[in-house]
């Protein structure tokens, strides 16, 4: 905070439990419409070309309407990490997206904020190249929990349009609860974390 009182941007602060994120245009953060399908996924696919692979972990600071997540993500290939706090709305194929980076410090801040006792989400991420052009994104998530893939597009006419991979599994988008943030605050998820 500055001498004067004012937040500068990007500065986290609490505040009678609430959390403010001050996205300024100084905050680089970036806004889109993400578009994508969703698929179960019964391990990672062997016959396409990896391009990128990352170790995540991944926590919930409010669930309900709209999701407020941190993540650290690690890059297997050069050992860079970084901390981004990403912003959704609700939405099945389509949905508001508004990211920015955080610093390691202020990550660490923010994982107190987390419910106390439950673990970070653990994510073994792989991208592959489809033939297509596209990127098949699969995680593995919590050692075997579930794993997932999906696929992002430019429009929602281009998703619907397309042909999912035969290894991929049923297909999860409009599929109610099946979204990261509800398998955060899962009853399962509670159990899984106590053991």
């Amino acid at each position: 905070m500055k001498n004067n009182g004012e937040v500068s941007a990007g500065e986290l602060t609490q505040q009678k439990g609430r959390i403010i994120l001050f996205l300024t245009n100084e905050t680089q953060g970036d806004s889109n419409m993400e578009i994508e399908r969703k698929f179960w996924l019964e391990g990672f696919p062997e016959d396409l070309p990896l391009v990128r692979r990352l170790q995540t972990w991944q926590g919930y600071l409010y669930t309900d309407p709209n999701e407020v997540r941190i993540r650290k993500s690690v890059e297997e290939d050069t050992g860079r990490t970084y901390y981004r706090l990403c912003i959704k709305s609700g939405g099945d194929l389509s949905r508001t997206e508004v990211e920015t980076e955080l610093s390691a410090e202020q990550f660490r801040q923010l994982c107190g904020l987390l419910e106390p006792g439950l673990p970070l989400i653990h994510k073994d991420y792989r991208a592959y190249r489809l033939p297509d052009g596209h990127t098949l994104e699969c995680s593995i998530v919590d050692e075997g929990a579930f794993s997932y893939a999906e696929v992002e597009f430019a429009s929602e006419a281009e998703a619907v349009a397309w042909q999912p991979l035969p290894c991929l599994g049923r297909e999860t988008t409009y599929q109610r609860g099946f979204k990261m943030k509800h398998y955060w605050s899962s009853k399962e998820r509670r159990t899984w974390a106590k053991k």
